[in-house]
Protein backbone atom coordinates (compact mmCIF):
# COMPACT_ATOMS: atom_id res chain seq x y z
CA UNK A 1 0.00 0.00 0.00
CA UNK A 2 1.34 3.44 -0.93
CA UNK A 3 1.97 6.16 1.67
CA UNK A 4 -1.01 8.14 0.34
CA UNK A 5 -3.34 5.12 0.41
CA UNK A 6 -2.24 4.25 3.95
CA UNK A 7 -2.82 7.81 5.23
CA UNK A 8 -6.31 7.96 3.69
CA UNK A 9 -7.15 4.44 4.89
CA UNK A 10 -6.07 5.27 8.47
CA UNK A 11 -8.16 8.46 8.49
CA UNK A 12 -11.25 6.55 7.31
CA UNK A 13 -10.70 3.86 9.98
CA UNK A 14 -10.48 6.59 12.62
CA UNK A 15 -13.72 8.12 11.35
CA UNK A 16 -12.01 11.30 10.13
CA UNK A 17 -12.99 13.27 7.04
CA UNK A 18 -10.27 15.85 7.52
CA UNK A 19 -6.60 15.03 6.94
CA UNK A 20 -4.14 16.87 9.15
CA UNK A 21 -1.73 19.16 7.34
CA UNK A 22 1.31 16.88 7.67
CA UNK A 23 -0.75 14.02 6.21
CA UNK A 24 -1.88 16.14 3.25
CA UNK A 25 1.70 17.32 2.65
CA UNK A 26 3.04 13.76 2.84
CA UNK A 27 0.56 12.77 0.11
CA UNK A 28 1.62 15.75 -2.02
CA UNK A 29 5.29 14.78 -1.57
CA UNK A 30 4.58 11.23 -2.73
CA UNK A 31 3.17 12.68 -5.96
CA UNK A 32 6.23 14.88 -6.49
CA UNK A 33 4.50 18.13 -5.54
CA UNK A 34 7.04 20.36 -3.78
CA UNK A 35 6.04 21.27 -0.20
CA UNK A 36 7.81 23.11 2.60
CA UNK A 37 10.19 21.09 4.77
CA UNK A 38 8.29 19.91 7.86
CA UNK A 39 8.46 17.61 10.87
CA UNK A 40 5.85 16.81 13.53
CA UNK A 41 7.19 17.32 17.06
CA UNK A 42 5.58 15.43 19.94
CA UNK A 43 6.96 17.76 22.63
CA UNK A 44 9.01 20.92 23.17
CA UNK A 45 12.38 19.15 23.01
CA UNK A 46 11.52 17.66 19.62
CA UNK A 47 10.20 21.02 18.40
CA UNK A 48 13.55 22.64 19.25
CA UNK A 49 15.49 19.76 17.68
CA UNK A 50 13.48 19.88 14.45
CA UNK A 51 13.77 23.68 14.32
CA UNK A 52 17.55 23.36 14.39
CA UNK A 53 17.45 20.64 11.70
CA UNK A 54 15.19 22.62 9.36
CA UNK A 55 16.95 25.91 10.15
CA UNK A 56 15.56 29.14 11.54
CA UNK A 57 13.33 30.99 10.80
CA UNK A 58 10.54 28.43 11.19
CA UNK A 59 6.76 28.27 11.57
CA UNK A 60 4.92 26.38 14.34
CA UNK A 61 1.39 25.04 13.73
CA UNK A 62 -0.83 23.00 16.01
CA UNK A 63 -1.49 19.43 14.82
CA UNK A 64 -4.91 18.15 15.88
CA UNK A 65 -7.65 16.14 14.16
CA UNK A 66 -10.15 18.35 16.02
CA UNK A 67 -8.83 21.69 14.74
CA UNK A 68 -9.32 22.51 11.05
CA UNK A 69 -8.82 26.28 11.14
CA UNK A 70 -5.56 26.55 13.08
CA UNK A 71 -5.26 30.35 12.91
CA UNK A 72 -8.71 30.83 14.47
CA UNK A 73 -7.55 29.29 17.75
CA UNK A 74 -4.12 30.96 17.79
CA UNK A 75 -2.51 27.73 16.64
CA UNK A 76 -0.03 29.25 14.16
CA UNK A 77 3.08 31.37 14.85
CA UNK A 78 5.35 32.39 11.96
CA UNK A 79 8.87 33.75 11.61
CA UNK A 80 10.32 32.14 14.74
CA UNK A 81 13.96 33.23 14.58
CA UNK A 82 15.74 31.45 17.45
CA UNK A 83 15.44 28.92 20.26
CA UNK A 84 14.11 31.43 22.81
CA UNK A 85 11.33 32.49 20.42
CA UNK A 86 10.62 28.81 19.69
CA UNK A 87 10.13 28.04 23.41
CA UNK A 88 7.77 31.01 23.79
CA UNK A 89 5.87 30.10 20.60
CA UNK A 90 5.39 26.49 21.70
CA UNK A 91 3.95 27.55 25.07
CA UNK A 92 1.75 30.24 23.51
CA UNK A 93 0.22 27.83 20.96
CA UNK A 94 -0.50 25.21 23.63
CA UNK A 95 -2.08 27.83 25.91
CA UNK A 96 -4.18 29.25 23.05
CA UNK A 97 -5.48 25.84 21.99
CA UNK A 98 -6.35 24.79 25.56
CA UNK A 99 -8.24 28.05 26.03
CA UNK A 100 -10.22 27.84 22.75
CA UNK A 101 -10.70 24.07 22.54
CA UNK A 102 -9.80 22.34 25.83
CA UNK A 103 -11.03 18.94 24.64
CA UNK A 104 -9.05 18.90 21.37
CA UNK A 105 -6.77 15.93 20.85
CA UNK A 106 -3.27 17.35 20.31
CA UNK A 107 -0.94 15.23 18.16
CA UNK A 108 1.94 17.72 18.36
CA UNK A 109 3.40 20.77 16.68
CA UNK A 110 4.17 20.98 12.97
CA UNK A 111 7.61 22.57 12.58
CA UNK A 112 7.83 24.04 9.07
CA UNK A 113 10.41 26.08 7.22
CA UNK A 114 9.61 29.76 6.78
CA UNK A 115 9.69 29.83 2.99
CA UNK A 116 10.66 33.07 1.21
CA UNK A 117 7.67 34.96 -0.17
CA UNK A 118 6.64 34.36 -3.76
CA UNK A 119 3.64 35.06 -5.97
CA UNK A 120 0.70 33.32 -4.29
CA UNK A 121 -1.29 30.88 -6.41
CA UNK A 122 -3.77 28.12 -5.58
CA UNK A 123 -4.42 24.63 -6.89
CA UNK A 124 -7.67 23.04 -5.74
CA UNK A 125 -9.85 20.05 -6.36
CA UNK A 126 -13.52 19.43 -5.76
CA UNK A 127 -15.75 16.42 -6.41
CA UNK A 128 -19.00 17.00 -8.25
CA UNK A 129 -21.64 14.26 -7.84
CA UNK A 130 -22.41 14.36 -11.57
CA UNK A 131 -19.08 15.08 -13.29
CA UNK A 132 -16.54 13.71 -10.81
CA UNK A 133 -13.42 15.63 -9.86
CA UNK A 134 -12.64 19.09 -11.18
CA UNK A 135 -9.28 20.79 -10.72
CA UNK A 136 -8.95 24.52 -10.11
CA UNK A 137 -6.17 27.06 -10.59
CA UNK A 138 -5.97 30.73 -9.71
CA UNK A 139 -4.26 33.45 -7.75
CA UNK A 140 -3.91 32.37 -4.13
CA UNK A 141 -4.02 33.87 -0.65
CA UNK A 142 -6.51 36.72 -0.28
CA UNK A 143 -6.78 37.03 -4.07
CA UNK A 144 -8.85 33.86 -4.35
CA UNK A 145 -11.29 35.13 -1.68
CA UNK A 146 -11.62 38.69 -2.99
CA UNK A 147 -11.16 38.41 -6.76
CA UNK A 148 -12.27 34.78 -7.27
CA UNK A 149 -9.92 34.75 -10.27
CA UNK A 150 -9.93 30.98 -10.90
CA UNK A 151 -10.43 28.50 -13.71
CA UNK A 152 -11.59 24.85 -13.72
CA UNK A 153 -11.18 21.64 -15.75
CA UNK A 154 -12.55 18.12 -15.33
CA UNK A 155 -9.76 15.63 -14.55
CA UNK A 156 -7.72 14.05 -15.95
CA UNK A 157 -6.08 17.04 -17.61
CA UNK A 158 -3.47 17.16 -20.34
CA UNK A 159 -0.44 19.44 -20.41
CA UNK A 160 -2.31 21.63 -22.91
CA UNK A 161 -5.23 21.89 -20.45
CA UNK A 162 -2.83 22.99 -17.69
CA UNK A 163 -1.25 25.64 -19.93
CA UNK A 164 -4.69 26.98 -20.86
CA UNK A 165 -5.77 27.12 -17.20
CA UNK A 166 -2.80 29.28 -16.29
CA UNK A 167 -3.34 31.68 -19.18
CA UNK A 168 -7.11 31.98 -18.69
CA UNK A 169 -7.02 33.79 -15.34
CA UNK A 170 -7.26 37.58 -15.39
CA UNK A 171 -4.17 37.81 -13.20
CA UNK A 172 -1.98 36.01 -15.75
CA UNK A 173 0.12 39.18 -16.38
CA UNK A 174 1.29 38.88 -12.75
CA UNK A 175 2.77 35.48 -13.58
CA UNK A 176 4.61 36.94 -16.58
CA UNK A 177 6.39 39.49 -14.39
CA UNK A 178 5.33 43.02 -13.43
CA UNK A 179 7.00 46.26 -12.29
CA UNK A 180 10.46 44.77 -12.39
CA UNK A 181 9.41 41.46 -10.79
CA UNK A 182 10.70 38.38 -12.62
CA UNK A 183 8.24 35.98 -14.26
CA UNK A 184 7.35 32.86 -12.28
CA UNK A 185 8.14 29.30 -13.32
CA UNK A 186 5.06 28.37 -15.41
CA UNK A 187 6.45 24.92 -16.12
CA UNK A 188 6.61 24.13 -12.39
CA UNK A 189 2.96 25.16 -12.03
CA UNK A 190 1.97 23.03 -15.04
CA UNK A 191 3.74 20.01 -13.51
CA UNK A 192 1.99 20.58 -10.17
CA UNK A 193 -1.41 20.79 -11.89
CA UNK A 194 -0.83 17.52 -13.74
CA UNK A 195 0.40 15.74 -10.59
CA UNK A 196 -2.62 17.01 -8.65
CA UNK A 197 -4.89 15.77 -11.43
CA UNK A 198 -3.35 12.29 -11.08
CA UNK A 199 -3.77 12.41 -7.30
CA UNK A 200 -7.48 13.24 -7.67
CA UNK A 201 -7.93 10.44 -10.23
CA UNK A 202 -6.18 7.92 -7.97
CA UNK A 203 -8.30 8.73 -4.92
CA UNK A 204 -12.01 9.15 -5.70
CA UNK A 205 -12.66 9.40 -1.93
CA UNK A 206 -11.16 12.92 -1.91
CA UNK A 207 -14.03 15.39 -1.72
CA UNK A 208 -11.98 18.58 -1.55
CA UNK A 209 -8.31 19.52 -1.92
CA UNK A 210 -6.72 22.93 -1.35
CA UNK A 211 -3.07 23.77 -1.90
CA UNK A 212 -3.16 27.39 -0.80
CA UNK A 213 -1.07 29.34 -0.80
CA UNK A 214 1.53 27.99 -3.18
CA UNK A 215 4.50 30.34 -3.51
CA UNK A 216 5.57 30.54 -7.16
CA UNK A 217 9.17 31.59 -7.77
CA UNK A 218 11.34 32.38 -10.76
CA UNK A 219 12.50 28.77 -10.39
CA UNK A 220 10.10 26.26 -8.89
CA UNK A 221 7.14 26.42 -6.53
CA UNK A 222 6.51 25.51 -2.89
CA UNK A 223 3.22 24.47 -1.24
CA UNK A 224 2.91 26.39 2.03
CA UNK A 225 -0.40 24.98 3.26
CA UNK A 226 -2.31 21.86 2.20
CA UNK A 227 -5.78 20.64 3.06
CA UNK A 228 -7.58 17.45 2.03
CA UNK A 229 -11.17 16.55 2.99
CA UNK A 230 -12.57 13.07 2.33
CA UNK A 231 -16.12 12.05 1.46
Amino acid sequence: MSVAAQIIDNAIKEGRKYLMEHEAKSICSQYGINVTKFRVAKDLDQALEFSREIGYPVVFKIVSPDIIHKSDVGGVIINIKNEEEAKNAYKKIMDNVKKHNPNAKIVGILVQEMAPAGLEVIIGGIKDPQFGHAIMFGLGGIFVEILKDVTFRIVPITREDAEEMIREIRGYPLLKGYRGQPPVDENAIIEALMKTSKLLMDFPKIEQLDLNPIFAYEKGIKVIDARIILE
